[in-house]
């Protein structure tokens, strides 16, 4: 038999080209991070600054990683971040924006 055994990833949500994509993977770590610092922070009412503005950055990098992925994984992984940044962003503006307190 001389044939190649091949993972069938074709029906997994999960699915990869098997190809590296370094970049889109950093913007996927990156919006990930962001999106649960945001959404934690958001919890508490002091910590505002950190919510509001750890929610804009992941939103930035999870709209710019979204725009240039390439597989069903990364995609799946930056709309989970960008989820959690909106959250946290917005909840920060609740609570007193992105500069309330500082003048």
């Amino acid at each position: 038999m001389a044939q190649t055994l091949r993972p069938n990833t074709a029906g997994s949500l999960f699915a990869t080209d098997g190809k590296g994509h370094p970049m889109q993977d950093a913007l996927l770590g990156v919006t990930l991070v962001l999106g649960v610092v945001a959404f934690v922070t958001a919890m508490f009412h002091n910590l505002h600054l950190l919510s509001s503005w750890a929610g804009l950055v992941g939103i930035a990098t999870g709209t710019w990683g979204h725009v240039i992925s390439e597989t069903t994984r990364e995609r799946f992984g930056l709309i989970l971040g960008l989820g959690a940044s909106a959250v946290g962003f917005f909840l920060g503006m609740a609570h007193g924006g992105l500069f309330g307190g500082l003048w």
